[in-house]
């Protein structure tokens, strides 16, 4: 009743998931995957991992692994989803999902196909702080909900960043304002109705800041931004007719510094305690738990669908400068 896992290339992000894997009681991480011997070799002896592949595939033929974590860059990740599933393996991939529906609806034929648990990598929703206000949106503790702001701002410094790469599905939106869209989809419980985005083209041929506005029914709007040009700041606002909710750091570094802070309809402040756990280790348990227990993944493929379709729309929105409705 182990999850013997496996990890698709050597990326920074892999620094999270590592201890979060050892973390949970029924994963266990046996292998990594880079695109040379020596390199991945490297790697494993750095962090103490069993199995070293020089390639990707690799691993994915070996029978050392159930599910595979897949940190590779934006446009590599509708490839090689399919192609673990194919090979036999659960998967774990990061954010974004993929850069098309068309690669979305491939992948989740494909992990339906087969029978594996295929899902979206996104550890904050997992995280007791954003279940926590989830519950105070559904209990109506906040009434009515009318706006969610959120914001996710860092500078980038290296401009040879893969961020800043279009080839590579770079851009902020793509990046981190994913996260604010995440929350605002999460908090109204359904897709916008339209959307209407705006960005800035930095040299690199990317979106260096965006800022978009997202409208559901009965008029309750959201409210995004994201930028690579400006120092790390991160927010998120939830406001209802009984009061507004704030989380000072949603999406990353809840340490000690975070805080959920009620503000009631009658000025009243409330400092709402969130108990402590490792922010990556919640996807991992949930993936444990749909392969070992059967249970369904905490976020759905139709969830993470609606993230990717309100991204390409709000992109489209941006490009066109006008408002752009979503299908149903």
């Amino acid at each position: 009743m182990t999850v013997h896992w496996g990890i698709l290339s050597t990326a920074n992000i892999n620094r999270r998931i590592i201890p979060a894997i050892r973390l949970s009681k029924r994963g266990e991480l046996v292998a990594v995957a880079s695109r040379d011997q020596a390199r991945a070799e490297t790697y494993a002896a750095q962090w103490e991992i069993p199995n070293a592949f020089g390639d990707y595939l690799s691993l994915l033929e070996s029978d050392l692994i159930d599910a595979v974590y897949i940190s590779l860059p934006n446009h590599m990740h509708a490839e090689w989803t399919v192609k673990s599933l194919e090979a036999g393996k659960h998967v774990l991939c990061e954010k974004p999902f993929a850069l098309t529906i068309d690669e979305v609806d491939r992948m989740i034929a494909t992990s339906q196909a087969s029978g594996l648990v295929l899902s979206e990598a996104f550890m904050y929703r997992h995280h007791p702080q954003a279940k926590q206000a989830g519950e105070w949106v559904k209990e109506g503790r906040l009434g009515e909900i009318s706006l969610v702001r959120g914001t996710f701002n860092f500078n980038i410094q290296n401009r040879k960043n893969i961020r800043l790469d279009p080839d590579m599905g770079g851009g902020s939106l793509w990046d981190i304002g994913i996260y604010p869209v995440s929350m605002a989809q999460y908090v109204m419980d359904e897709s916008p109705e339209w959307v209407y985005g705006d960005q800035w083209i930095g040299d690199t041929g990317v979106d260096e800041t965006f800022s978009g506005q997202m409208h559901y029914r009965g008029g309750r709007l959201a409210q995004i931004a994201s930028s690579f040009r400006t120092p790390f700041y991160t927010i998120v606002e939830i406001m209802g007719t009984e009061g507004t909710l704030t989380i000072n750091r949603p999406f990353i570094q809840m340490d000690k510094e975070r805080q959920l802070i009620f503000r009631s309809s009658t000025g009243e402040t409330q400092i709402i305690p969130v108990p402590e756990k490792e922010l990556y280790l919640g996807e991992i348990e949930d993936m444990n738990a749909a392969i070992l227990d059967g249970n369904p993944p905490y976020i759905s493929l139709e969830e993470t669908r609606n993230h990717i379709r309100s991204l390409l729309a709000l992109y489209e929105s941006a490009q066109r400068h006008e408002v752009v409705r979503l299908e149903k």
